[in-house]
C-alpha cells in the first residue's frame, strides 16, 4: 500500500514573499476555496497579527471551505497568538527559531530561553483548546540534539506536528533525508517539510523527506515564494502520486491551472 502524505498548501502566506504579488482578500478567498475544492489536508491562511483586514479574510475563508483544515501562522509570541483567537482557526501554527545563528545573533538570547518560550506559547493555544503545530525555523542549519530536546517537549505538549523549515534554502535530497531520519528515530510526531528553492531542489528535497517518514508537505501554487520560491505543488504531486496517496484524495492540480493563475497573479 502507498503511504499517506498530507499536502499543506501556504501559498496564502507565502506567496506575498515573492516579489510583486500582492493578494488582496477576494483573491485569497478565491484561491482558498479552489485549494478546499482540491482536496489539500491544510491551508495557511495567513498572519493574523497583520491586522483587521487579515483576520476578516482568514474568518471567511473559514466559513467558505468544506473539507480541508485552516491553520494560520504565528510567531513565537503570545501577542500574535492572542490575534489569532479571533479567527478561530482549526490549527494555531507557531513559528519557533532553533538555528544557534538566529537565537544567539537575532533574538540575542540562548536555548534555555528559546525552550521556555515555546514551551509557554504552546501551553498557551492548547489552554485554549486548540490545535498546535510547531514549526522549526531554520532547522536546517540547527543542532540536531536541540531539535530532538525539542520535539520531545512538544510531544509531551500534545502538539499535533512539527514542520522542518528549510529557511535559507540549503537542504539537498540527502541533507534532508539524514535530518527527518534522526528525528523519526526519537519520536513518532507528525513531521513536515518546507522546502525552498534556492538551489533548485525544493521538489526532490520534499520528496527525500516524505520518503524518510515526514507526513506532511509543504507547497505552494507555481512554486510562488520568499527568494527562489517554495516547493511547487504541481511539479511534487506529479513526482509523488508513484509512491504516495495524497489525503484526503487529491484532485488533478492541471484542472484549475488557469483560474489559479487569474487569481494568484
Amino acid at each position: 500500500m502507498k503511504k499517506k502524505c498530507f499536502l499543506t498548501d501556504t501559498t496564502l502566506k507565502d506567496a506575498e514573499q515573492s516579489p510583486g504579488i500582492c493578494l488582496y482578500p477576494d483573491q485569497k478567498k478565491g484561491l482558498a476555496v479552489l485549494l478546499d475544492q482540491l482536496g489539500f489536508y491544510q491551508i495557511e491562511a495567513g498572519f493574523p497579527a497583520m491586522g483587521n483586514f487579515e483576520k476578516e479574510a482568514i474568518c471567511e475563508i473559514m466559513d467558505l471551505r468544506k473539507q480541508s483544515k485552516i491553520s494560520v501562522w504565528n510567531r513565537m509570541d503570545k501577542r500574535d497568538i492572542r490575534h489569532s483567537f479571533d479567527c478561530n482557526p482549526d490549527i494555531i501554527h507557531i513559528n519557533i527559531p532553533v538555528s544557534d545563528g538566529l537565537i544567539y545573533t537575532m533574538l540575542r538570547q540562548c536555548r534555555s530561553w528559546v525552550s521556555k518560550t515555546m514551551d509557554s506559547c504552546v501551553s498557551f493555544a492548547r489552554d485554549k483548546g486548540y490545535e498546535v503545530s510547531v514549526g522549526f525555523q531554520d532547522a536546517s542549519r540547527a543542532d540536531i540534539s536541540f531539535l530532538v530536546s525539542l520535539t520531545e517537549s512538544l510531544q509531551h505538549l500534545q502538539v499535533s506536528s512539527v514542520r522542518i523549515a528549510d529557511s535559507v534554502g540549503i537542504l539537498t535530497p540527502g541533507t534532508a533525508r539524514s535530518l527527518v531520519s534522526s528525528l523519526k528515530e526519537h519520536t513518532d510526531i507528525l513531521l513536515g517539510i518546507h522546502a525552498h528553492n534556492d538551489l533548485g531542489m525544493a521538489e526532490a528535497v520534499a520528496l527525500e523527506a516524505a520518503k524518510a517518514g515526514a507526513e506532511l508537505v509543504d507547497v505552494t501554487l507555481f512554486g510562488v515564494g520568499e527568494r527562489a520560491g517554495n516547493c511547487n505543488s504541481f511539479v511534487f504531486t506529479k513526482a509523488a502520486e508513484p509512491l504516495f496517496d495524497f489525503y484526503p484524495g487529491h484532485q488533478p492540480l492541471m484542472e484549475s491551472e488557469t483560474k489559479m493563475r487569474r487569481l494568484l497573479f
